[in-house]
Order: C-alpha cells, then structure tokens, then sequence
C-alpha cells in the first residue's frame, strides 16, 4: 500500500507542518509516501515522486507549500482524469490525502468515482467557509498577519490623526474581517454576513472626534466591495483623512502558527489512520467540529454554505452600527 499526499487551490501556512507529518507519519506505520507536486495539475501531468524524510526536513516553520499547488481547469476532463490516474497505478498509489477548500474535494470526489481511488480531504484554506468544520487549516496564521499589519497602520494612524481602512482576504465569508476587527479593536467592520449603518457609525464616530480620538480602523471584507466607499464615507462624511491598505496575498504567507502546526498534525494523522483502518469508504473530509475531528462525506460538506456563528456576529454588532 503508498498514499500521496498533495496541496491544492489557494496556499495557506499550515500546509508545510502537514505534509512533513505525513511524511514522518508514514514511515512510523510502514508506508510509503508519495509527494504530488505542483497540485492537481502536477497529479496529470505525473509529477510524483517517492518521499524521503529528507524532502521534508526543515519546513515544519514555512508558509506556503514546498510541493507546490494549483488550480486545474484541465481535472474536469475525463482525459486528464485517466491520465492522472494512469501515473498513480504505475506508483501504485491507491490512496491520496488532499489539502485544499470544497472545490479540490469535489475534484477528487469525482475521481474517486470514476477510478475508486479513496481519499480523505483536509480543510486548508485561510477563508474559513467549508461548511462543516470550525476551523480550517491557516487560520490562525493569517489572523495573526492581519493583527501585526493592523497594529501597525494603527500606529501610524493615530500619529497623522487619520483613519484606516484594511481590507482582507475571505472571498465571500467574512471570518478574518470579522475576528480581526474584534480582537484588534477595529471601530468599523463590515462583512458580507450583516447589514451596517453608516448613519449611526459616522454619528458615533464624529462624536468621539470631538473628544479626542486621534484615528479610526476600519476593517472591511474583500468580499462586500466597500473598500474605496468606506474611505469615501470617512473622508467626507466623518471628515477625517483615510488611507486603505489592501493586505492581499501577505495574509496567505508567514510562520504557521502553534495552533496551525498543532492542528495540522493531528489532522494529518487522523487522516492517515482513516485511510489505513477503512478500505471500504468513499472520499471523506475530516472535519474539526465541536472540539473533536470527525469524517463526514463530501455530499455533507456541499450540503450548505458556511455560516459565521451567531455569538461572532454579536460581538461585532457594535462596529456595525
């Protein structure tokens, strides 16, 4: 028996701490792994190679992923699908952990029906929106880079007595501009999930101008495409100058975390051992819910969109109106 391992979609700290786990896992239990590279794509295009434990040594503190990753218009195919499956048969490769969002599980969930072979995914995206799972591999890691960019411009900010307006990542789930703006003190947030009143944010905003407050953050979802209207609104409504800072792909990079690398492990090895214990299942996620890892399939997690819990959204209520 070999299991591979590849990294798929949107890179994320986290990702490297995995795939040396899976590495070292392996060997622990008598099997050997395969490192995918380059993603789906690199799966097609046969870039796969045998693992040594010197392929993973020194990158357990490294953002991004040392195999690389992609995102395969090509996978949809059946050709390339084939093909892809031809490369794993002459490894004899017959099991695969994938690290990715819902868009890589579908891929593989469809290549599991075509060719049976099994999978488990495991969520690795720092959007936070897998419906299904509290948390997802690079979270914690990019909260983290949003706080030091935000602690800083606010520095600097309250030096020119100016506002600021960040802008972060999420596609269209607001989690990192929502626990970003709670835990860094942010006057303003606003998000896809909740409706704001700039009305009573400007009311409020100016009245504490007026007693002395010296800057204003705004911390705004990329998703909501308010960015340039929230500078707009604070320069002439709030009357304050403002500057926006889009943190962009800076969020995706960085250290992993403890938490990250911690999560990764255990993620990892729950995942192998799904893989080893059960030969009869088909593609599953395995989820962190409830302070506990579960597998669920990936009909489950297709089943809804991910929602920020309700008890976030309050302590945020304040910044939005």
């Amino acid at each position: 028996m070999s299991i591979a391992i590849l990294t798929s979609g949107g890179d994320c700290a986290g990702m490297n701490p995995a795939i040396k786990h899976f590495v070292d896992y392996c060997f622990h239990k008598n099997i050997q792994p395969y490192l995918i590279y380059d993603g789906l794509e690199g799966l097609i295009d046969g870039d796969i190679k045998k693992a040594m434990h010197s392929d993973v040594a020194g990158i357990l503190h490294e953002g991004g992923t040392k195999i690389g990753s992609s995102r395969s218009k090509r996978f949809f195919e059946y050709r390339y699908r084939e093909q892809a499956y031809n490369h794993l048969k002459l490894h004899g490769i017959d099991k695969i952990v994938i690290l990715g969002g819902d868009g890589s599980f579908r891929a593989l969930n469809q290549f599991y029906k075509d060719f049976g072979v099994q999978f488990i995914g495991i969520p690795a995206t720092i959007d936070n929106d897998i419906f299904g799972t509290d948390y997802c591999l690079g979270v914690d890691t990019a909260l983290n880079m949003i706080r030091d960019a935000t602690d800083a411009i606010r520095d600097t900010s309250a030096s020119f007595k100016r506002g600021c307006v960040i802008e972060t990542m999420g596609r269209d789930c607001g989690y990192l501009a929502l626990v970003s703006a709670v835990t860094c003190g942010a006057e303003v947030c606003i998000i896809p999930e909740k409706s704001y009143n700039l009305e009573s944010l400007g009311k409020k905003l100016k009245n504490q101008i007026r007693h002395g407050r010296r800057y204003i953050v705004c911390i705004v979802a990329e998703g909501t495409n308010q960015t340039q209207n929230i500078v707009d609104w604070l320069e002439d409504d709030v009357r304050i100058e403002t500057r926006a800072t889009i943190l962009g792909h800076i969020q995706r990079g960085g250290n992993p975390t403890v938490q990250d690398r911690l999560m990764a492990i255990e993620y990892v090895t729950n995942a192998v051992d799904k893989l080893l214990s059960d030969h009869s299942h088909d593609g599953l996620v395995i989820v962190y819910k409830d302070a506990k890892f579960k597998f669920v399939t990936i009909d489950y997690v297709n089943s809804n969109k991910y929602q920020i819990e309700k008890h976030l959204t309050y302590l945020g209520e304040s910044m939005m109106s």
